[in-house]
Formats: C-alpha cells, sequence, structure tokens
C-alpha cells in the first residue's frame, strides 16, 4: 500500500501544472528545433502565442535548428533543455556515449519518419524502389533519410550501393531536381511541398520508406536527462501545453500556421497548410489512434535500435528504455486525435 501511494503521489505531481520559480517568476526553458521554422513544427509556435506553456508556469523560448545530430549534442551539452531530434540519432548517439543517458525522448512527435525518396519520372523512376537502380540521387552528406536507405535495400532485396549518391546541399536538392542534373533526392516528405510548387505531381514519383517495411519512429521531444531527473514536472508541463495545441492543430491547422507566421512572416500560408497536411500523415500514423499522440510501441522501437545498430555498425546497442522515458506523458485521454 505504502509503494501504491508513492507512486499515484509521484504521478499526481507530475500531472500538476509546473510551479513557478522562485519570487513567482516563470521557469525558463529553451527549445531547439531540428531544423528552420515552417509548418512542420507549427503546433509549438501556437502553444507560445497562445500562451499555453506561460499557463504551466513556463517561460519557453524556441530556435531553429541544423540538425538532429546538432539538436541532440546541444541538449546534451546543457545549452537546451529540450529539442526535436530524430530517434535513429539518438540510438546512435547514446551508442557512442554508453552508461546513463545524456538525452531521452519523451515524446514521439513523428510517429512514422517521414523519409521518402522522390524521383522524376521522364528518368524511369516510377512506384518500385527498384526503378532507382543506376539512377544519379542527391541527398545532403549526412542526413536521416540516406543513412536509412539501406535498411529500404535490405526490404526490397536490392544492393545498398544500387544507385549512386550525389552530395548536395539540402538547399540546393529542389534546383537539382528541376534542372535534371540528377534523377531522384532524398527528402522528408512534408520537406517537399517546395519542390512541388516548382514541378507538377504527375511528373513525380513519391517512394515512401514506410511503405518499404521499414517502421521507423522519426523526430521526437527530447530532454536532458539532468532536468529529468531534477525537475520531471516541468518536462510534463512542457509536454502538456505542446500536446494540447498539437491536438488543436489536428482540429484546425489556420490558427497554428498564422501563429508560426508571426515568426517567419515571409512564409506562404497556402504552402504551409500543404505542408502540415503532409506532416499530419505521419505525426497521425496508423496506429497513433492505438495508443494515442507521442506514446510508442515498445517492440517497434526495439526492432528500430536493432536495424540502426547493424545498419550504422553500432559498437553498443542501447536499451529501449534509455531511448525512450514515457513517464511524462499527458494523459492518454490528453493524448487522442480528434475524430475525423
Amino acid at each position: 500500500m505504502q509503494r501504491r501511494s508513492f507512486l499515484a503521489a509521484s504521478a499526481a505531481a507530475i500531472a500538476a501544472p509546473a510551479v513557478l520559480a522562485q519570487n513567482g517568476k516563470l521557469t525558463p526553458l529553451k527549445f531547439t528545433l531540428d531544423f528552420r521554422i515552417n509548418g512542420q513544427t507549427a503546433p509549438f509556435f501556437l502553444a507560445l502565442a497562445k500562451g499555453y506553456y506561460r499557463d504551466e508556469g513556463l517561460d519557453v523560448s524556441i530556435d531553429t535548428g541544423a540538425g538532429s545530430v546538432a539538436s541532440i549534442t546541444r541538449i546534451a551539452s546543457g545549452v537546451y533543455q529540450l529539442g526535436l531530434g530524430d530517434i535513429s540519432s539518438l540510438v546512435e548517439f547514446n551508442a557512442q556515449n554508453p552508461g546513463t543517458p545524456m538525452v531521452q525522448a519523451v515524446y514521439q512527435y513523428y510517429n512514422r519518419a517521414p523519409f521518402v525518396i522522390i524521383g522524376r519520372k521522364d528518368r524511369g523512376v516510377n512506384g518500385d524502389f527498384r526503378s532507382l537502380a543506376g539512377k544519379k540521387v542527391a541527398a545532403a552528406a549526412v542526413e536521416s533519410t540516406r543513412r536509412a536507405w539501406p535498411m529500404v535495400a535490405r526490404k526490397q532485396g536490392m544492393r545498398a550501393d544500387a544507385f549512386q549518391w550525389q552530395t548536395t546541399d539540402f538547399s540546393a536538392r529542389d534546383n537539382v531536381m528541376v534542372r535534371g542534373d540528377v534523377d531522384a533526392a532524398t527528402y522528408f516528405h512534408d520537406s517537399a511541398v517546395s519542390l512541388f510548387a516548382r514541378m507538377k505531381p504527375e511528373e513525380l514519383s513519391v517512394l515512401k520508406y514506410a511503405d518499404a517495411g521499414v517502421n521507423l519512429y522519426g523526430n521526437a521531444i527530447l530532454a536532458g536527462s539532468n532536468l529529468i531527473a531534477q525537475n520531471p514536472k516541468v518536462v510534463a508541463a512542457f509536454l502538456r501545453a505542446s500536446n494540447r495545441a498539437i491536438v488543436e492543430t489536428f482540429a484546425n491547422p489556420a490558427p497554428s500556421i498564422a501563429a508560426m507566421r508571426q515568426r517567419e512572416p515571409i512564409l506562404d500560408e497556402k504552402i504551409e497548410l500543404e505542408r502540415w497536411g503532409i506532416t499530419a500523415q505521419y505525426v497521425g500514423a496508423a496506429d497513433t489512434r492505438g495508443h494515442g499522440l507521442g506514446d510508442i510501441k515498445k517492440l517497434t522501437l526495439e526492432q528500430q535500435v536493432d536495424e540502426v545498430a547493424d545498419v550504422f555498425g553500432l559498437k553498443v546497442k542501447p536499451a529501449s528504455d534509455a531511448i525512450f522515458n514515457t513517464s511524462m506523458l499527458p494523459s492518454r485521454s490528453e493524448r487522442s486525435l480528434p475524430k475525423a
């Protein structure tokens, strides 16, 4: 009975609104995105604009990022307390830094990684990954979609070197595709709206890694282990506020896009709404209705750890519990997707 009472009290403490810092001040938190500000992460700006973080006693600042690895190292260093980063990259980071994890995932944002290769149909790329054989595929030197390709190759019975990589900066991918310098390019599916604005959809084939049977969790909300250990109620408060905005964005994305454009007014509302429409397919993937937003299936994560360890050649395989900490998630009822 004492243990049960202790667990109940602990759960209640995490579920309660975050306690204000001394002298009634809000608790400051720095949150790093994995990349630029756009419709992919609009819900976080809705939470900021509507005061959901403040309601939880938090003073949250949101900064742009430079990729998942940068997000993870920023959090591990203590410069940022929270951020967005790819689960596979976190597996690799924890394998390279064994022992007590410095960073853990606490809320699964992309329930499936939005990894795709987009090819030009006039170059013979169709809906079959095997049509990429012998082609030129543009990708940044170190990025998640490129690094996960061997997993697709295995599922498809292809060689990992079935095509030629052409290393290209993120900002140049659309140009080399439009000019025809390459036959295909890697993308986060929702990042490809800029390409869709320059080439007709019927001219392109979108090859989704998920359709090849590669079930990878994508970007998650990450937290520093020091913050988790010292103040889990602050992490829980951040997740409640963020989750509230994510659910609202599913119901009506327009206010979130408007909030995001307050920070980046140069962005086109129509394009960013289209981008969120694609993002939503991965944030609210098929099994999300079973366990709710933000949560995971342990077996799926364990299988991802196995695949990443094998493909990335990791000498250490982190335990799934070291990668993901579900103890601070909002209640299941709060994390339900709105009915269509």
